[in-house]
Order: C-alpha cells, then sequence, then structure tokens
C-alpha cells in the first residue's frame, strides 16, 4: 500500500510530465527551461531535480512511457475475445483515438522531439512503435490476407497520421464529431488497403 508520501510525489512526477509534454509540444524540448518546468507547476525549477535527473529524462520518460502503453494496450486488446477480426480492429482503432485525443501534446513531441533523445532511449522507442505498428498488421493481415504486409504497414503509417491528426489543429479536435469522423475514416482505409 503506497504511502501518503509517495502518492504526493508520484502525483507531482506526473504532473511534471504533464507541464513538460505541454511546454515541449508549444516551444519545443530546446526552448524551455528548468525553471520554466518548475513554474508550470507552482514549484522552483531546481525541485523537478527530486523527481528526474534532467529534462532529458523527462522527454524520454514522456516518448518510451508512451510507446509502451500503446504496446501494452495494443496487446492487451489483441489477447482479448472479440466476436471477430473487424471487431478487434474497432477496438484497436477506439483504444488508439482514445490516447491520440487525451494527449495530444504527447503525440506533438513525439512528432517533433523523437530526435532529441539519446540513442540507445531513440532505438527502443523506435523498436516499441513497430511492435505496436506489426500488432495492426497481423490483424488487418487476417482481414485482407491478399495485401503483403510491407503494403500494410504503409498504410497503417497513413492511418497512425490520420488518428494523430488532431494533435495539430485543436479546433477540429474539439469538434463534438471528431471521434466518430476520424474512427470511420480509419476504418474505411483499413477495408480499402
Amino acid at each position: 500500500m503506497a504511502t501518503a508520501r509517495a502518492t504526493g510525489k508520484a502525483r507531482t512526477r506526473r504532473r511534471f510530465l504533464d507541464a513538460a509534454a505541454r511546454l515541449f509540444a508549444e516551444r519545443g524540448f530546446h526552448a524551455v527551461s528548468i525553471g520554466e518546468l518548475g513554474a508550470a507547476i507552482g514549484v522552483s525549477g531546481p525541485a523537478l531535480y527530486r523527481h528526474f535527473p534532467s529534462k532529458d529524462a523527462m522527454l524520454e520518460e514522456i516518448l518510451l512511457g508512451t510507446s509502451e502503453y500503446l504496446l501494452q494496450g495494443g496487446k492487451d486488446i489483441t489477447g482479448a475475445e472479440h466476436e471477430s477480426d473487424d471487431e478487434l480492429l474497432r477496438s484497436l482503432v477506439d483504444f488508439h483515438l482514445e490516447f491520440a485525443l487525451a494527449h495530444r501534446d504527447v503525440i506533438r513531441v513525439q512528432d517533433r522531439e523523437l530526435g532529441n533523445l539519446p540513442e540507445e532511449a531513440n532505438r527502443r522507442v523506435r523498436m516499441l512503435q513497430r511492435q505496436y505498428l506489426n500488432l495492426w498488421v497481423e490483424v488487418i493481415g487476417r482481414i485482407r490476407p491478399a495485401v503483403p504486409a510491407a503494403h500494410l504497414q504503409i498504410v497503417m503509417h497513413g492511418v497512425f497520421g490520420l488518428l494523430n491528426s488532431t494533435s495539430h489543429n485543436s479546433d477540429v479536435a474539439d469538434s463534438d464529431d471528431v471521434r466518430e469522423i476520424l474512427a470511420s475514416s480509419a476504418l474505411r482505409v483499413l477495408a480499402a488497403s
């Protein structure tokens, strides 16, 4: 059972990561200072070092944690019972879209800042992303067995671009219909692949 101190520390750590994602998305990783990260959650900049060894470690945790989360979620969905592969695919689309809409800043940081990760962390993120993509390709391959896996990978990159597109346009992202429009568009692309 977590102590109140451990819970408070975890909450502060989460607040730092959320603020970092927002600021990195708005201004870029290199443009954000330690002081600004602290001010964003109402503490001094150096307080960050009680939770992270560096600003770079925050970026790594944001991007690596996101890739781990998506892969595990994808595995959980593909490992669950579904009436059909079409239903499974809809569950994958809903899962990814739920993440993309709730974490638009993280998507933007991923798009722009992956190259700022240390080489080993960058390699790890890319490996996790490939595994996540291949989960989808396997499902679509069962639905469309005549389509080569290499073609399905290309289609999936396009579908991820579609599902992640709201991170760059907050007016569209806040639309009441955005979830269904993006989900149905992604499913149409996947059905036609």
